[in-house]
């Protein structure tokens, strides 16, 4: 009888090995390419419902905060990374750089590089520079802080009254390494989050971070 138990005991074991080896590449196969999520602007007053939304729908952004809102709300830069997001720099006071002095870009930039580290959101490795103006100048001084300029490659025009519908139509143009622009702030964009969550697993498309290497959505590390 023991010889009997033995063999059943073994019998079991690899019946579970093999299915929690099957397991994950089934899941990981979910996944046919990735798109980058990212909302400018925060952190806000509607930042919290904003996490809440993608937490609830399995989805991770790009969170591209304002310097002078950072210091000002370091709980939620906090809460941001604490829901799995990754925290980037959108200048201090959302000016147009392309129009400010070397020194004024440079202090734009330094200082939402500190009032992100100050408020536990890490060192950011991405910059995106407000209106997505950009130059010479601009880019040389956000490459003095080791960061990587990111535009977008769909814009879901929530910044200008888009309805719900349109935000998700825009997500639903994202393809592979794509990224689309949208902020913290709109109601309608906190009402697409769950049918964009439905949109991109409809087409195998999960939520990635954004390489600073290609500037492109990639698997999160």
């Amino acid at each position: 009888m023991p010889a009997v138990l033995a063999a059943v005991a073994a019998a079991a074991l690899t019946v579970t090995t093999v299915t929690a080896s099957t397991a994950a590449p089934a899941r990981a196969a979910a996944c046919t390419g990735y798109v980058g999520l990212t909302f400018d602007d925060g952190p806000s007053g509607n930042t919290t419902k904003l996490l809440d939304a993608l937490r609830r729908n399995g989805l991770r952004a790009t969170m591209f905060n304002q310097g002078q809102y950072a210091a000002a709300n370091p709980s939620l830069v906090r809460a941001q990374v604490a829901a799995g997001m990754w925290v980037a720099n959108h200048s201090y006071t959302h000016p147009h750089l392309t129009r400010l002095s070397p020194a004024q870009i440079d202090s734009e930039i330094s200082r939402t590089q500190q009032a992100v580290a100050n408020a536990g959101g890490g060192t950011p490795k991405l910059f995106r520079p407000p209106y997505g103006e950009t130059n010479a100048t601009v880019k040389s001084a956000a490459a003095r802080y080791g960061l990587t300029e990111i535009i977008w490659h769909v814009d879901s025009q929530d910044w200008n009254g888009a309805s719900t519908d349109a935000i998700v139509q825009s997500a639903a143009r994202l393809t592979d390494g794509q990224v689309i622009l949208m902020h913290d702030w709109p109601a309608n964009t906190l009402a697409a989050i769950p049918r964009i969550a439905r949109t991109l697993a409809s087409r195998g498309l999960c939520t990635g971070s954004i390489s600073p290497q290609s500037g492109r959505a990639v698997a999160p590390s």
